[in-house]
């Protein structure tokens, strides 16, 4: 471990008791720097470790075994207990201290005390992934369970078999994060109402479902809703559904990858789904790209978009005029200096509009504008960080 960045002061200057003071003031771990009869210097270690709890780990072993100086630094930085003698890790105030500071230091308390209900109950309180620490019959104790599931719903994954089953816990976890249902007994997977909770927290939770929910409409609307990548886990009756499909494009454009294939050759639908995101043209079959309507409605959505759009279009002076015309407002505004942001268009695409539409000229600009900067995947997010499969 090295001490954060103040190193540029002469070697001289850590051995300065009155330096060493005022810059531990200011950031505990400059204690690092210190000369080793200063770190041994119990009124200065002890301001270092109130700015700083984990300072605590540059101290000499007998300060790290004193009382007051572990109890100021746990008291500032919970986990600071990590660097605590071993008798203050089986001391019950000084843990205490440092779980109501911060719930995981419960990791470094003496095994007797993580079996004591009533600090664990502390620990959870704080942060409920605290629970990992205790000791594993308390992981069958469901009023601690409940307390920790609702700071930190993943903690379903540590609890008895039995609270798994049990609606009232698992309803708390995937409320506080959707993505713990896959914890939940499959019994509680096929609840409906505990599905719905989930997928309104965390869209994606879709996947843990049971089968039967992930073709209900209800509860695969409110996945999409929530992030429109649940559409990879939706049952393939509800693939072609265009008010689902339209509604995951709506929140995440990518989403039509997982549309079914009839979807994505109605011109009529494309239309529909590059209003509500121009990513849908990233999508879009080959012969929509040459659609001048699909693409000009994609354009208006954001200027980037034409970078998908058919290379004999992009080549096409007339259409490319379109484009200048379907953004002039946005053109206007960054000539006249009302529009500073170049976020809704193409940077470089954008550069060159203003450098050429002045000369009256924009068109035979974007004409000979061949090859448009940045990789397709940018726009759209990455796809091959994406799950892939094949289309339902």
């Amino acid at each position: 471990m090295q001490p954060r960045g103040m190193s540029a002061a002469p070697t001289s200057r850590w051995a300065d008791r009155d330096f060493v003071l005022r810059t531990v003031r200011q950031d505990g771990h400059a204690l690092g720097y210190a000369a080793k009869p200063l770190k041994a210097d119990r009124d200065l270690v002890l301001e270092a470790v109130r700015h700083d709890g984990y300072a605590l780990y540059w101290a000499v072993e007998s300060l790290q075994a004193d009382r007051e100086v572990v109890l100021a630094a746990v008291r500032q930085g919970g986990r600071a207990l990590a660097q605590a003698a071993a008798p203050l890790k089986a001391d019950r105030e000084v843990v205490l201290a440092a779980v109501r500071e911060d719930g995981n230091a419960l990791e470094h308390a003496a095994e007797p005390l993580q079996e004591d209900r009533d600090l664990v109950f502390e620990a959870v309180r704080q942060d409920g992934d605290a629970l990992y620490w205790a000791a594993e019959p308390l992981w069958a104790d469901r009023e601690l369970v409940l307390v920790a599931v609702r700071t930190f719903g993943g903690a379903l994954q540590w609890v008895d078999e039995t609270l798994k089953a049990d609606r009232e816990v698992v309803l708390a976890a995937v409320r506080e994060n959707g993505a713990t249902l896959c914890y939940a007994a499959a019994s509680l997977r096929a609840d409906r109402e505990v599905v719905l909770a989930a997928v309104r927290q965390a869209g994606n939770a879709l996947e843990h479902a049971a089968e039967p929910l992930k073709a209900d409409r209800e509860v695969v609307l409110e996945a999409v809703l929530q992030n429109g990548y649940a559409l990879y886990h939706v049952a393939e009756p509800l693939c072609d559904n265009r008010d689902v499909v339209l509604e995951a494009v709506r929140q995440d454009g990518g989403a039509l990858r997982y549309a079914a294939a009839p979807l994505k050759v109605d011109r009529e639908f494309m239309l529909a789904a590059v209003r509500q995101s121009y990513c849908a043209l990233f999508y879009a079959t080959e012969p929509l790209k040459a659609d001048r309507d699909l693409v000009l409605e994609a354009v208006r959505s954001w200027g980037g978009a034409l970078r998908f759009a058919a290379a004999p279009l992009r080549a096409d002076p007339e259409f490319m005029h379109e484009v200048v015309l379907a953004k002039e407002p946005l053109v206007h505004r960054m000539l006249t200096g009302t529009e500073s942001s170049f976020s809704s268009f193409n940077h470089a695409l954008t550069e060159l509009i203003l450098r050429e539409y002045t000369k009256g000229r924009a068109e035979l600009a974007l004409a000979t504008f061949p090859h448009w900067p940045g990789d397709e995947s940018d726009a759209c997010g990455k796809p091959q960080d994406r799950p892939l499969r094949k289309s339902c």
